[in-house]
């Protein structure tokens, strides 16, 4: 595979997270390799894996920058359709050093692959040459909220600079943040993704309004994301498929939508209807190898 990629639509158009037809047709991997997070969201619970689990946030472990490549590797050798290697946590990538170690290295020696990055986008302004130098071409920011008073009921505190901030204090900060990097990274000539989490009775009138912001930004696609009720939302209910339609037609005015997400593991490898998490792809590669030897 030595397909390399120069413009934006060429890049969308493979990508599986960017593009309906692209997400069956080419895989990408997510490098477990973050694992400290700068912000608290009461949705999220990072405590516990399970092989048949795939929600945000999970890792079957934690790879260091040396086995992040090995498995790069790996895959390459045996997967003519991976197109994008991403860091999707299993914390804030931009708050973890090896996250830019990684893709530094994984552009020296695939420099034919999409590299992209998930993030909450409170470092994203202050980190963008970084993502820039280490050769990233797509990014996808978290934004759940537009005013204060929303995403007080979201995040708990937020890490900035050496300090825990709580509060209105907080998540002006976090707002903040995550709008200017957006922008700034457009500029860049990131393309850019937003994610928002719909939460039933929280955000659900705020989302429309990110959609309708994060377009005027130049963002190319929205992917609202259901609640998955745990941590502090445990009590809950996940959004029905009627109202997550129902957000979807009103944000989609303002922004493109995606609607074939699978709310990825941390670790997540092949194509998104794929999923299997490290410890199962490593499995499956074992029993691939086994039998080609029986059979040879």
């Amino acid at each position: 595979m030595k397909t390399f990629f120069r413009s934006r639509n060429e890049i969308i158009k493979v990508h599986p997270c960017f593009s309906g037809d692209a997400h069956s047709r080419f895989g990408r991997i997510h490098l477990p390799v973050a694992p400290l997070c700068n912000i608290h969201c009461k949705y999220c619970l990072r405590k516990y894996d399970c092989p048949n689990e795939s929600r945000p946030g999970i890792s079957s472990r934690v790879l260091t920058v040396q086995e992040a490549i090995e498995r790069v590797r790996s895959i390459v050798t045996r997967n003519e359709r991976l197109r994008v290697i991403a860091v999707a946590g299993p914390g804030e990538p931009l708050a973890n050093k090896t996250t830019f170690e990684v893709l530094r290295a994984v552009k020296k020696e695939f420099p034919e692959i999409i590299l992209c990055v998930s993030t909450n986008g409170l470092l994203l302004y202050e980190r963008l040459d970084d993502l820039i130098k280490a050769g990233v071409k797509s990014i996808t920011i978290t934004i759940n909220a537009v005013i204060p008073e929303v995403a007080e009921r979201i995040y708990s505190w937020v890490s900035y600079r050496g300090e825990t901030l709580t509060g209105k204090t907080a998540v002006e900060c976090l707002l903040c943040n995550q709008w200017k990097g957006l922008r700034e990274a457009v500029e860049a000539g990131i393309i850019v993704k937003i994610n928002s989490v719909l939460i039933p009775g929280i955000n659900d009138e705020e989302i429309p309004m990110i959609a309708w912001l994060a377009g005027r930004r130049g963002a190319v696609i929205h992917n609202i994301i259901p609640l998955i009720p745990q941590a502090e939302f445990r009590t809950l209910k996940r959004p029905t498929y009627e109202m997550l339609q129902e957000v979807r037609e009103k944000s989609r005015i303002y922004l493109p939508q995606m609607t074939h997400c699978r709310q990825c593991r941390a670790d997540a490898c092949g194509n998104l209807s794929e999923d299997m998490d490290m410890e199962l792809e490593t499995l499956m590669s074992k029993i691939g190898e086994e039998y080609c030897e029986m059979v040879l």
